[in-house]
């Protein structure tokens, strides 16, 4: 998949999916529970929204690949937690966009008397068309309708303030504080589509920046955009209106602005219905792309168009749309819903787990403030909301948890073979090795293609490197002798008498511990196209001098004269690594000589 999707398409994909029925059908019923206060019950939700879009945040710039929680639950819980996250999110994902699709027939109904069925599957086949032309297509027509939608309920709302009559909010708190809570988590559905923006992190440019900046600046701009919204509808309409309509900011637009405002707010639901039905199908379409490249669905269905558009996958989740638009929708569409609330939870804790199992090569450059409690306090919320549900809508998406597994040990049999970071957490538990080298790898890769790390020389040398790795305290004499017994076995041109020669001239000469952590002992030898790189890592310490009594990291370079300017950068390659200020944490929690060397491979410096 390229890499075409910039932060203006990142914030309106995921405002697109934030802003529909949410907007323009659920405020007179929130004001039937809540009252006055009910703008209030929306920006309580987006703020428990935001607590997973900070999760999210973190798990996707660690992790920038296509599928979502697909990717990264599978990562961390293992394929087949993996496998029913996907496929569930592929189902509801395309039952919410349906649904949003039909909220457009029944508009097309009420203008031109089409029959609904007709029209959302005329409207299905456009929307996939349109994703069928083309990404940056579907991402341009996105990013116009985002901002003509904005547009229109910015106008709306300048001209609302005007209109508003203060008594309107008397009493203020006729519900109760309970009822402000309540409602919004009846109402926190509106905020649901944000975590759909993920299943495209693997088409996002410079993803450590555009991900975080478009997930959250997208759910603070919905937050302030509903709440306001809401509160000058509160202002304008009679409660007892209110209370009773399923268009409450068209009957607000035409007291404030008359026909002319009426017309714009319905254009604007229709570009809202139309957001979330063409963004709908842009994610959804990546969860099969991601399911099927780990062997757990058809590998057709990853294939992609010279243009870079996944065609196979874009069918398949029109084709489901479309039989979604045929079927009732209203049990659908609440299994959706829990659905996109266990999404949430399993942000949550998937955050958790990879900090706790230590895995290597976590990386995320974007970290959640507040862990755990964050994370802890939205599991909760999260988990209330769902028993909030009901059961039959939790019956349903046991269903397709159970369709889930019944795919899963059909194809196990071809997917990748799994180490996910659940198991890291179990070795850090029990002290027990169970082989979880296939996360690390699979982490480095990723951070290699999202950092554009193209390896220079001294990468290389650290490739090449030999690693001695010593359990117990030594001092300077003794480490000569182990490391110059190290240096012949990889240099048969300097005997170790020789090599263990130049290191006490060279410490004579100055002392080559930088810090009282690290020390960078570096000789010139004679001959030609020699450069040669050793990693010591001493956890009890090595005594350099009483001034550095326990230094734990030593680089040993060596190298002919030739080879100078190559010394020179990879002083100051290390000289940059060593500033790193998890460096030291790492080096010494290291479990193999990969991931010390992937401290400075995947380091974040300057490479010629």
């Amino acid at each position: 998949m390229k890499k075409t999707i910039g932060f203006p398409g990142i914030f309106s994909i995921s405002a697109g999916a934030m802003i529909s029925s949410g907007l323009f059908v659920l405020p007179g019923l929130a004001f039937a529970q809540a009252g006055p206060v009910v703008f209030l019950s929306y920006f309580v939700a987006g703020c428990i929204a935001l607590t997973t879009v900070f999760s999210l945040s973190e798990l996707v710039t660690a992790m920038p690949r296509g599928g979502g929680d697909y990717f990264y639950v599978s990562r961390t819980f293992g394929h087949l937690f993996g496998t029913v996250s996907g496929l569930l999110s592929w189902l509801a994902l395309s039952l919410k966009s349906a649904f949003a699709i039909i909220g457009l027939a029944e508009l097309i109904y009420l203008g031109f008397g089409i029959p609904l069925t007709v029209s959302a599957l005329v409207l299905t086949v456009l929307f996939t068309i349109l994703n069928l032309v083309g990404v940056r297509e579907a991402i341009t027509f996105q990013i116009a309708l985002v901002a003509a939608m904005f547009a229109i309920l910015g106008i709306f709302t300048f001209s609302g303030i005007q209109n508003i009559s203060l008594a309107r909010y008397e009493p203020f708190l006729a519900q109760g504080f309970n009822a402000v809570f309540s409602t919004a988590g009846f109402v926190f559905v509106s905020f649901g589509g944000v975590l759909t923006t993920a299943s495209i992190a693997g088409e996002i440019r410079n993803p450590k920046k555009n991900i975080p900046a478009g997930l959250i600046g997208s759910t603070l701009a919905v937050t302030v955009l509903y709440s306001l919204v809401i509160m000058v509808v509160v202002g304008i309409v009679p409660g007892d209106t209110l209370s009773n309509s399923l268009s409450p900011i068209a009957a607000a637009a035409t007291t404030a602005g008359g026909r002319v405002l009426y017309v714009a707010v319905v254009i604007a639901s229709i570009l809202a219905f139309g957001t979330t039905a063409n963004g709908g199908i842009l994610t959804a379409s990546r969860y099969p792309i991601a399911l099927s490249r780990d062997g757990m669905l058809p590998r057709s269905l990853s294939k992609s168009s010279q243009k870079g558009t996944p065609t196979t996958a874009v069918i398949a989740t029109g084709g489901l749309i479309a039989i979604s638009v045929l079927l009732k929708l209203e049990i659908l569409v609440k299994a959706a819903s829990t659905v996109i609330l266990l999404t949430n939870i399993f942000a949550h804790l998937s955050v958790i787990v990879m900090r706790e199992s230590k895995v290597s090569n976590y990386l995320p450059t974007f970290k959640a403030p507040l862990y755990p409690w964050l994370q802890i306090f939205g599991i909760f919320v999260f988990s209330f909301l769902i028993a909030d549900m009901g059961l039959q809508p939790v019956l349903l998406s046991l269903i397709f948890v159970f369709a889930g597994v019944v795919l899963f040990f059909v194809r196990r049999g071809k997917a990748v073979p799994a180490a996910p970071a659940f198991l890291h957490l179990v070795e850090r538990i029990t002290n027990k090795r169970l082989g979880t080298a296939h996360l690390s790898d699979e982490l480095r890769l990723i951070i290699t293609d999202r950092e554009g790390i193209v390896l220079d020389e001294f990468d290389q040398a650290i490739e090449s490197a030999d690693f001695v790795d010593l359990d117990h305290h030594l001092d300077f004499e003794e480490f000569l002798q182990r490391i110059s017994g190290e240096a012949a076995e990889t240099l048969p041109a300097l005997s170790s008498s020789e090599f263990s020669r130049l290191l006490k001239e060279r410490e004579a000469e100055s002392s080559t511990a930088i810090s009282g952590f690290a020390a960078v002992p570096h000789i010139v030898a004679n001959g030609s196209e020699l450069f040669k790189v050793f990693l010591i890592r001493a956890k009890k310490g090595i005594r350099f001098s009483e001034e550095h009594p326990s230094i734990k990291a030593v680089f040993v370079l060596i190298g002919t004269k030739d080879k100078r300017n190559l010394h020179l950068r990879a002083l100051a390659a290390i000289a940059q690594v060593l500033q790193n200020s998890e460096f030291e944490k790492r080096w010494l929690s290291s479990r193999s000589e990969t991931e010390i060397k992937d401290l400075f491979i995947l380091s974040t410096r300057r490479r010629e």
